[in-house]
Protein backbone atom coordinates (compact mmCIF):
# COMPACT_ATOMS: atom_id res chain seq x y z
CA UNK A 1 0.00 0.00 0.00
CA UNK A 2 2.97 2.32 0.56
CA UNK A 3 4.78 1.44 -2.28
CA UNK A 4 2.01 1.45 -4.82
CA UNK A 5 1.55 4.95 -3.65
CA UNK A 6 4.63 6.49 -5.15
CA UNK A 7 3.88 8.61 -8.56
CA UNK A 8 6.87 7.14 -10.79
CA UNK A 9 6.20 3.61 -9.84
CA UNK A 10 7.42 1.35 -13.18
CA UNK A 11 4.45 -0.27 -14.56
CA UNK A 12 6.23 -3.96 -13.57
CA UNK A 13 6.30 -3.48 -10.39
CA UNK A 14 2.69 -2.26 -9.91
CA UNK A 15 1.12 -4.60 -11.79
CA UNK A 16 3.16 -7.33 -9.26
CA UNK A 17 1.43 -5.12 -6.54
CA UNK A 18 -1.68 -5.66 -8.36
CA UNK A 19 -1.14 -9.76 -8.36
CA UNK A 20 -0.13 -9.97 -4.98
CA UNK A 21 -2.96 -7.76 -4.01
CA UNK A 22 -5.23 -10.13 -5.25
CA UNK A 23 -3.24 -13.54 -4.33
CA UNK A 24 -4.03 -12.13 -0.60
CA UNK A 25 -7.65 -11.39 -0.82
CA UNK A 26 -8.26 -14.86 -2.00
CA UNK A 27 -6.37 -16.22 0.76
CA UNK A 28 -8.07 -13.83 3.29
CA UNK A 29 -11.70 -14.15 1.49
CA UNK A 30 -11.31 -18.14 2.09
CA UNK A 31 -10.10 -17.83 5.88
CA UNK A 32 -13.30 -15.46 6.14
CA UNK A 33 -15.74 -17.62 4.93
CA UNK A 34 -14.55 -21.08 6.83
CA UNK A 35 -14.28 -19.02 9.99
CA UNK A 36 -17.66 -17.96 9.42
CA UNK A 37 -19.47 -21.31 8.40
CA UNK A 38 -17.40 -23.22 11.56
CA UNK A 39 -19.12 -19.92 13.74
CA UNK A 40 -21.98 -20.87 12.44
CA UNK A 41 -21.60 -24.19 13.20
CA UNK A 42 -20.35 -24.22 16.42
CA UNK A 43 -23.52 -21.23 17.05
CA UNK A 44 -20.57 -18.71 17.70
CA UNK A 45 -20.95 -14.76 17.04
CA UNK A 46 -17.64 -14.83 14.70
CA UNK A 47 -18.53 -11.73 12.02
CA UNK A 48 -19.82 -9.44 14.83
CA UNK A 49 -16.61 -10.16 17.11
CA UNK A 50 -13.92 -7.52 16.87
CA UNK A 51 -11.45 -9.60 14.39
CA UNK A 52 -14.47 -10.72 12.15
CA UNK A 53 -14.93 -6.93 11.89
CA UNK A 54 -11.02 -6.41 11.03
CA UNK A 55 -11.21 -9.52 8.56
CA UNK A 56 -13.89 -8.16 6.83
CA UNK A 57 -12.15 -4.77 6.69
CA UNK A 58 -9.64 -6.51 5.51
CA UNK A 59 -11.09 -7.63 2.48
CA UNK A 60 -14.10 -5.48 2.12
CA UNK A 61 -12.01 -2.88 0.29
CA UNK A 62 -10.67 -4.82 -2.60
CA UNK A 63 -14.54 -6.19 -3.77
CA UNK A 64 -16.13 -2.35 -3.66
CA UNK A 65 -13.21 -0.67 -5.56
CA UNK A 66 -13.85 -3.90 -8.04
CA UNK A 67 -18.34 -3.70 -7.30
CA UNK A 68 -17.49 -0.06 -8.43
CA UNK A 69 -15.94 0.06 -11.48
CA UNK A 70 -13.45 2.88 -10.90
CA UNK A 71 -11.14 4.08 -7.81
CA UNK A 72 -13.06 7.34 -6.87
CA UNK A 73 -12.12 9.57 -3.92
CA UNK A 74 -14.61 7.32 -1.84
CA UNK A 75 -12.91 4.23 -2.99
CA UNK A 76 -9.83 5.76 -2.29
CA UNK A 77 -10.77 6.47 1.49
CA UNK A 78 -12.54 3.22 1.62
CA UNK A 79 -9.38 1.58 0.74
CA UNK A 80 -7.03 2.66 3.97
CA UNK A 81 -8.79 -0.18 5.90
CA UNK A 82 -6.84 -2.74 4.52
CA UNK A 83 -4.16 -1.35 7.02
CA UNK A 84 -6.70 -3.33 9.48
CA UNK A 85 -4.86 -6.39 8.35
CA UNK A 86 -2.07 -5.42 10.61
CA UNK A 87 -3.83 -6.16 13.31
CA UNK A 88 -4.20 -9.82 12.52
CA UNK A 89 -0.62 -9.70 13.43
CA UNK A 90 -1.75 -9.58 17.04
CA UNK A 91 -4.06 -12.82 17.58
CA UNK A 92 -1.56 -14.70 19.42
CA UNK A 93 0.33 -11.78 20.61
CA UNK A 94 0.40 -11.42 24.31
CA UNK A 95 1.27 -8.08 24.62
CA UNK A 96 -1.72 -7.13 22.12
CA UNK A 97 -4.38 -8.94 24.53
CA UNK A 98 -2.80 -6.96 27.87
CA UNK A 99 -3.34 -3.84 25.51
CA UNK A 100 -7.34 -5.12 25.45
CA UNK A 101 -8.11 -6.34 28.79
CA UNK A 102 -5.87 -2.81 30.14
CA UNK A 103 -8.30 -0.54 28.17
CA UNK A 104 -11.43 -2.96 28.91
CA UNK A 105 -11.00 -2.89 32.71
CA UNK A 106 -10.37 0.83 32.61
CA UNK A 107 -13.76 1.05 29.68
CA UNK A 108 -16.12 3.38 32.17
CA UNK A 109 -13.32 5.69 33.67
CA UNK A 110 -12.32 5.86 29.63
CA UNK A 111 -15.69 6.93 29.52
CA UNK A 112 -15.91 9.57 31.55
CA UNK A 113 -12.66 10.83 30.35
CA UNK A 114 -13.51 11.69 27.19
CA UNK A 115 -16.71 13.16 27.93
CA UNK A 116 -15.20 15.87 29.61
CA UNK A 117 -12.61 16.15 26.55
CA UNK A 118 -15.67 16.62 24.71
CA UNK A 119 -17.01 19.05 26.80
CA UNK A 120 -13.80 21.06 26.94
CA UNK A 121 -13.06 20.82 23.16
CA UNK A 122 -16.97 22.95 22.39
CA UNK A 123 -16.09 24.95 25.34
CA UNK A 124 -12.41 25.82 23.73
CA UNK A 125 -14.58 26.00 20.11
CA UNK A 126 -16.79 28.02 21.17
CA UNK A 127 -14.90 30.49 23.46
CA UNK A 128 -11.94 31.18 20.57
CA UNK A 129 -15.06 31.87 18.01
CA UNK A 130 -16.90 34.51 20.03
CA UNK A 131 -12.99 35.91 20.89
CA UNK A 132 -11.51 35.84 16.98
CA UNK A 133 -14.58 35.95 14.62
CA UNK A 134 -14.52 39.61 15.18
CA UNK A 135 -10.83 40.03 14.24
CA UNK A 136 -10.85 37.17 12.02
CA UNK A 137 -14.08 36.30 10.27
CA UNK A 138 -12.60 34.03 7.84
CA UNK A 139 -10.49 31.84 9.78
CA UNK A 140 -13.01 31.59 12.76
CA UNK A 141 -16.38 31.97 10.46
CA UNK A 142 -18.14 29.53 13.15
CA UNK A 143 -17.48 27.59 15.93
CA UNK A 144 -17.45 24.41 13.96
CA UNK A 145 -14.45 25.74 12.03
CA UNK A 146 -12.96 26.51 15.34
CA UNK A 147 -12.99 23.22 16.23
CA UNK A 148 -9.54 22.84 14.45
CA UNK A 149 -7.92 25.00 16.42
CA UNK A 150 -9.29 23.81 19.50
CA UNK A 151 -8.16 20.10 18.88
CA UNK A 152 -4.65 21.23 17.92
CA UNK A 153 -4.60 23.50 20.91
CA UNK A 154 -5.68 20.62 23.87
CA UNK A 155 -3.74 18.70 21.94
CA UNK A 156 -0.62 20.74 21.95
CA UNK A 157 -0.03 20.38 18.98
CA UNK A 158 -0.54 23.70 17.20
CA UNK A 159 -0.81 24.94 13.12
CA UNK A 160 0.60 28.00 12.69
CA UNK A 161 -2.01 28.50 9.81
CA UNK A 162 -4.67 29.35 12.47
CA UNK A 163 -3.72 31.26 15.55
CA UNK A 164 -5.47 34.10 17.80
CA UNK A 165 -4.40 37.69 16.99
CA UNK A 166 -6.43 39.36 19.65
CA UNK A 167 -4.77 39.91 23.77
CA UNK A 168 -7.82 37.57 24.63
CA UNK A 169 -7.72 35.30 22.60
CA UNK A 170 -3.98 34.76 23.31
CA UNK A 171 -4.88 34.32 26.95
CA UNK A 172 -7.58 32.06 25.95
CA UNK A 173 -5.43 30.17 24.18
CA UNK A 174 -2.68 29.92 26.45
CA UNK A 175 -5.50 28.68 29.17
CA UNK A 176 -6.49 26.21 26.42
CA UNK A 177 -3.05 24.80 25.78
CA UNK A 178 -2.62 24.37 29.94
CA UNK A 179 -5.95 22.52 29.84
CA UNK A 180 -4.98 20.12 27.06
CA UNK A 181 -2.14 19.25 28.93
CA UNK A 182 -4.50 17.86 31.05
CA UNK A 183 -6.94 16.36 28.84
CA UNK A 184 -3.93 13.86 27.44
CA UNK A 185 -2.12 13.24 30.47
CA UNK A 186 -5.24 11.98 32.40
CA UNK A 187 -6.49 8.86 30.04
CA UNK A 188 -2.63 7.99 29.37
CA UNK A 189 -2.38 7.78 33.55
CA UNK A 190 -5.94 5.32 33.17
CA UNK A 191 -4.60 3.44 30.87
CA UNK A 192 -0.92 2.89 32.28
CA UNK A 193 -2.37 2.29 35.84
CA UNK A 194 -4.15 -0.43 34.37
CA UNK A 195 -1.28 -2.25 32.37
CA UNK A 196 0.50 -1.76 36.14
CA UNK A 197 -2.51 -3.80 37.75
CA UNK A 198 -2.77 -6.39 35.46
CA UNK A 199 1.54 -7.29 35.23
CA UNK A 200 1.46 -7.29 39.22
CA UNK A 201 -1.54 -9.28 38.88
CA UNK A 202 0.21 -11.83 36.79
CA UNK A 203 3.26 -11.86 38.76
CA UNK A 204 0.85 -12.83 41.81
CA UNK A 205 -0.37 -15.65 39.65
CA UNK A 206 2.60 -16.81 38.93
CA UNK A 207 5.53 -16.50 40.60
CA UNK A 208 8.84 -16.89 39.55
CA UNK A 209 10.12 -20.37 41.83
Amino acid sequence: MVVESEPDLPTEIRNYLINFEIFSIAIFSVEYLIRSIVAFKNKKSYNLSFFGIIDLLSILPFFFSAAIGFDGRFVRVFRLFRVSRILKLGKFSKSFELLGKGVYNVKKELYITFFIAFIMLFFSASGIYYLENPEQPQAFSSITESFWWAVSSLTGVGFEEIFPKTLGGKLFGTFISLIGIGVVAVPTGIVSASFVEILEEGKTANPKP
